[in-house]
């Protein structure tokens, strides 16, 4: 039989054990800390702040130290509602608004500001307003480079105090009142039509300029082909006619022979159908006395007649 004495011995012994297991895990846990990577842990000792812990194995002294939450120290993107902004012109626009940033200094981001995601959030808002309410619907519409840069470079250099770097601001969608949307639809409906009545017109203009300027080249074309055919047929009836006039300088026509060629054209010139009336030069008289003559000289077997001596002259 156990005493009841030392049987409460023996549950106070393993109670203590249990107690000191306990509290040795505990110490422990508290002494040993992992930072994961991309993670930052600020320190307190005592309430006050006293180091940052860096990713990887970190040891803390029990009781003493105090671990904060640990603070992301990747680019964060964080997207805001859309916010009602007025523009030069009195006209309210909604716009989204889309900032990238990056916490660089773990301790600021803590003790600096008491929650830096809304801090920026009404930073970009207000910044926003200031920005587009100096500009009007269609500058905030077409300059949004411009009003990008601009809420950069001022909540960059706000949030620099809280330990935050703004790497970048975008606006998302600008919208403007229905009734401003159904206006510009129909400016731009217009515009579409004026644009493509211009074109049509222009095409048009084109059109008319390049057939008047075939029919002009072709024109050209056909005058110079019908001179330049003149000047053929000039030229060749010139080598003709210089031709003939050589063979007949060269073979020493007479009389006789000239009168047989008016002979022989005669018929041609009547063969023209509007050749009603025509003339005989006195030379063709001429030269048909010359043939008469000659064939009189002739006798009928052919052999030529005596020519009978002209009178002497008087004197």
């Amino acid at each position: 039989m156990i005493e009841p004495g030392a049987f409460i011995g023996q549950i106070f012994v393993i109670v203590l054990l249990i107690v000191v297991v306990i509290f040795v895990i505990v110490v422990i846990f508290r002494t040993i800390r992992i930072i994961p990577q991309a993670y930052s842990g600020v320190v307190e000792r005592l309430g006050r702040y006293q180091r940052t812990l860096s990713p990887g194995l970190n040891l803390l002294l029990p009781f003493i130290d105090r671990l904060r939450p640990l603070v992301d120290m990747r680019e964060q993107v964080v997207s805001f509602p859309p916010q009602p902004v007025i523009t030069e012109d009195n006209l309210v626009v909604s716009i989204d608004t889309v900032v990238y940033f990056q916490v660089t200094d773990a301790r600021a981001a803590t003790y600096e500001i008491a929650n830096y995601l809304s801090a920026v959030e009404q930073l970009a808002t207000t910044t926003l307003r200031n920005v587009v309410g100096g500009l009007n619907l269609e500058e905030a519409l077409t300059s949004r480079d411009e009003i990008n840069g601009q809420l950069r470079v001022v909540l960059d250099e706000a949030t620099g105090k809280w330990g935050l770097r703004v790497s970048r601001v975008e606006l998302k969608a600008i919208d403007p009142p229905h009734s401003i949307q159904d206006s510009m639809e129909k400016q731009m409906r217009a515009e579409r039509d004026r644009r493509a009545a211009i074109l049509t017109a222009e095409g048009s203009k084109q059109s008319q300029i390049l057939e008047a300027e075939g029919r002009r080249q072709a024109e050209i074309l056909k005058a110079e082909g019908d001179k330049a055919a003149v000047v053929l047929r000039a030229q060749g009836e010139a080598q003709a006619i210089a031709t003939v006039f050589q063979a007949i300088h060269d073979g020493k026509l007479d009389d006789k022979l000239l009168a047989y060629q008016y002979l022989q054209t005669l018929p041609k010139i009547s063969e023209s159908p509007s050749s009603k009336l025509w003339f005989i030069p006195s030379e063709f008289t001429e030269a048909l006395r010359g043939v008469s003559a000659a064939f009189a000289a002739r006798t009928s077997d052919g052999s030529p007649a005596q020519t009978p001596p002209s009178d002497p002259p008087e004197r």
